[in-house]
């Protein structure tokens, strides 16, 4: 079925214009000011949208979908589910699997999931060593032609050795390393929040942000030798921004990532609730400031949720006694727009870039041009349209935000993936 959608102001080429946009399949068929009765266009289903926009497709470059192993938490069904809910169209699904995807054979597995429950596009990660133990690469060359690159997310590779050895690994087959950064030597045994304030007040043990940035420090290091393609996961510490804004003024072939709670929340804020407690976790509001800097700046490149689904007596123990990892799929846009955008500390086309562009141009995803002959996959947002964050909502089956709620001022009304309609809201 072609789709006509009427009426909507289209994002394209950095500003915003009113356009209609027809689909032909999967792909996109013309945009511009198209005719305006129901009988033309080959017979296309048009879908009036006065009131919105129609933007690129998300891209999340770090997203948990726990299948296979762990769909007790989530599975590929439910995750793509809660992505085209959330307004993406593309994700890349990160390693901490069951069997993790080593090899071409554990690759399959997951691989296999995907084509059969997946409603948008996942691209897997390969794992950097084998079980993600930090101790023997993975099979980089069988997997290769089938992953974004890879990563042990979850594990910082505390080799600085085996790190030089995957580094060069993958430039070889010009993929990505895209990295947990954490030195586990630096932290404390039952540590549960950022090491500042709160964590002393709360009676908590803390995470000090040097876990993270000196392995940081350590890989751009391996980067100047290596000349490998590096991607920084989750970015938390004011000194990682200052890191990787100086290597990139350096130029090293390097970007980063940061998610929408370390944007939007300062460990001052929390409350001893399971919801709260992910890695790294959301640390000072020197730190929540400095990420947003970065993202204005450019130091950031992308906003990725680092959707991490649990069960929900995983996150009933509250900050000392949860799992780390909390979801962002459904609320990532939201929350972003009403806390960035609105009060006008971020620009709407930079976080669109940020969301919708670079992870595309990072990672080589399809899509990201509302143009003719490109992908039919865009997002219909609309800006105007308030509610309140219920987790019992969501899609995910993943409970855990940080952001219950919060009343947020855009909502995705639709989403629309290789020219179908993945997702629609309940109030369209």
């Amino acid at each position: 079925m072609n789709l006509l959608f009427k009426g909507g102001m289209v994002y394209q080429s950095g500003r915003f214009e009113r356009a209609d946009v027809l689909t032909d399949g999967e792909n996109i068929a013309a945009v511009g000011q198209l005719c305006n009765t129901d009988s033309s266009n080959d017979g296309a289903e048009v879908k009036y949208i006065p009131e919105c926009v129609i933007v690129p497709g998300f891209a999340d470059v770090h997203v948990h979908l726990r299948e296979p192993g762990f769909s007790y938490k989530e599975t590929v069904a439910s995750g793509t589910a809660s992505a085209a809910a959330g307004g993406y169209t593309v994700i890349c699904s990160m390693p901490n699997l069951n069997p993790v995807p080593d090899s071409p054979e554990h690759l399959r597995v997951q691989l296999d999931i995907i084509r059969k429950n997946a409603c948008v596009y996942v691209i897997p990660y390969g794992a950097i060593t084998r079980g993600e133990h930090g101790k023997e690469l993975s099979d980089f060359a069988g997997m290769s032609d089938s992953v974004a690159g890879f990563s042990d997310d979850g594990h910082g590779v505390q080799s600085g050795e085996m790190m030089r050895r995957a580094m060069t690994l993958a430039k070889s087959l010009h993929k990505p390393v895209a990295a947990h950064c954490e030195d586990e030597s630096l932290l404390p045994s039952g540590w549960a929040v950022h090491d500042g304030t709160f964590a002393r007040r709360m009676g908590l043990t803390g995470n000090p942000s040097e876990s993270e940035w000196r392995q940081v420090e350590r890989d751009l290091q391996l980067v100047r030798e290596t000349g490998c393609q590096y991607h920084v996961c989750h970015v938390s510490a004011k000194e990682s921004v200052s890191l990787i804004r100086a290597a990139k003024q350096e130029g090293l072939p390097v970007s980063c990532e940061t998610a929408p709670h370390y944007l939007t929340l300062y460990d001052e804020e929390l409350s001893d609730n399971g919801r709260f407690r992910m890695n790294p976790p959301v640390r000072s509001m020197e730190d929540r400031d400095a990420l947003v800097s970065g993202l204005l700046d450019g130091t950031i490149d992308c906003i990725a949720t680092d959707h991490a689904p649990h069960s929900l007596q995983e996150k009933s123990g509250g900050l000392a006694n949860s799992l780390n990892g909390i979801i962002g799929l459904e609320t990532a846009f939201p929350v972003l727009y009403t806390k960035l955008v609105e009060p006008g500390i971020v620009p709407l086309e930079r976080l669109l870039d940020a969301l919708c562009i670079r992870p595309r141009e990072i990672f080589h995803l399809a899509g990201g041009n509302l143009k003719a002959g490109e992908p039919a996959d865009f997002t219909v947002l609309n800006l105007h349209s308030p509610y309140i964050i219920d987790p019992a909502k969501f899609y995910s089956m993943g409970r855990a935000t940080p952001f219950e709620g919060w009343k947020v001022s855009a909502k995705v009304v639709m989403t629309v993936c290789g020219g179908k309609v993945v997702y629609t809201s309940h109030n369209t």
